[in-house]
């Protein structure tokens, strides 16, 4: 997971946190944390993710595709959970 770029972390969190989104939920959810993410951004890193195997897509219309984590993906977030707990020490929430 250490090769994927920062945005495509979040993707996977966003897709790992809605069930079988579209493409157009994904865009919808990720711009609650990065501004407003247009279609040449989104889509080519979906596909990225999808050709490197951390995200499935199927299809739900003849427009419309979903997008779900992989086993591979799964894996990957689980790692990335442990890794970052191991390395950042517990945070109090209160400032």
């Amino acid at each position: 997971m250490f090769d994927l770029t920062g945005f495509q972390r979040d993707l996977l969190t966003v897709i790992a946190g809605l069930d079988e989104p579209s493409g157009q939920e994904v865009k919808e959810e990720i711009e609650k944390q990065h501004d407003d993410v247009n279609h040449g951004r989104l889509y080519p890193n979906l596909d990225a993710l999808v050709e490197e195997g951390y995200v499935e897509k199927g299809q739900i219309d003849r427009r419309t595709n979903y997008y779900e984590l992989s086993d591979r993906g799964e894996q990957a977030l689980l790692n990335r959970r442990q890794w970052a707990n191991s390395v950042v020490p517990e945070l109090s929430t209160n400032s």
